[in-house]
């Protein structure tokens, strides 16, 4: 069974890559390559949206004591 220390593992880790996908767009903004910016930003989008469904999944989850 899944746990909330799995879920909180796999949002870090959703995290982490969302911070380098916006460190990457941010780098091709006012280049020839502009749009594939844009294309990363809806993905940190579709990431963060994740993040916190995830967040949201893990507290209906029974915390371990």
């Amino acid at each position: 069974m899944v746990s909330r220390a799995e879920l909180s593992s796999l949002e870090t880790a959703i995290r982490e890559l969302s911070d380098r996908i916006t460190t990457a767009a941010d780098e091709l903004l006012g280049t020839t390559e502009e749009a594939v910016a844009l294309d990363l930003y809806e993905v940190e989008r579709n990431l963060r949206t994740a993040q916190r469904r995830i967040s949201k999944a893990a507290s209906g989850l029974p915390s371990k004591e």
